[in-house]
């Protein structure tokens, strides 16, 4: 265990890190008093059991994770609207203080499942007392809907190992639609909702 430790030690420390500053750009939006397009942000480190079945499933040797397995540290990136996924991705890319090195849209190319998201993975480099490492990461930036769905879905898989009943795979394709059409719903009168958001702030602030 002592060796799993050692190893994901710099991917806790990336996600920590990458925590921080993106979360950091929200904090920039609300201090310039405008709509930020990052609702929240999460981050975690993937179980050494997923790991260990990750790599087992996609014949990845345990000496080559840190350069085939890119999700070790995930980040996800939760935004209202859809259009705010674009807007994220491109903050994401004016950045230098990482590399993006493969994005996979999910949105417009939505998996058989219903599964959509829009992936960046990165090589971050951290600081070390042996010096500078870089690791893969993993951020996904998706809407509340999309996010609902996918946490869904996720705990079924974990029942299901992906085989579902045909009753079951009928609902989620459902589901899909149904989240699909929210948020273009939502995006559809996304003005009326910023605008209400910041009467509201604005209004609670001056009650203070």
């Amino acid at each position: 265990m002592n060796q799993w430790e050692e190893f994901l030690s710099p991917y806790k420390q990336a996600n920590e890190e990458l925590k921080v500053k993106l979360k950091g750009i929200r904090k920039q939006y609300e201090l310039n008093n405008e709509y930020s397009p990052i609702e929240f942000v999460t981050g975690r480190i993937k179980p050494v059991g997923s790991i260990i079945e990750k790599a087992q499933a996609r014949n990845i040797d345990y000496d080559k994770l840190a350069l085939e397995m890119y999700d070790i540290c995930g980040l996800r990136i939760m935004c209202q609207f859809v259009d705010d996924i674009e807007i994220v991705v491109q903050l994401l890319r004016q950045r230098d203080d990482f590399k993006i090195v493969e994005e996979r849209n999910y949105i417009e190319h939505t998996k058989q499942s219903g599964y959509r998201s829009y992936h960046v993975i990165i090589e971050y480099p951290i600081e070390t007392i042996e010096g500078k490492k870089v690791v893969l990461a993993e951020i996904q930036i998706r809407t509340l809907a999309m996010n609902f769905w996918s946490t869904i879905e996720h705990t079924l898989n974990y029942k299901y190992a992906g085989e579902y009943p045909p009753e079951i795979q009928q609902r989620l394709q459902n589901a899909a639609q149904a989240s699909y059409l929210l948020d273009q719903e939502m995006n559809e009168i996304k003005e009326e909702i910023k605008a209400a958001q910041k009467y509201f702030t604005n209004n609670r602030t001056d009650r203070r």
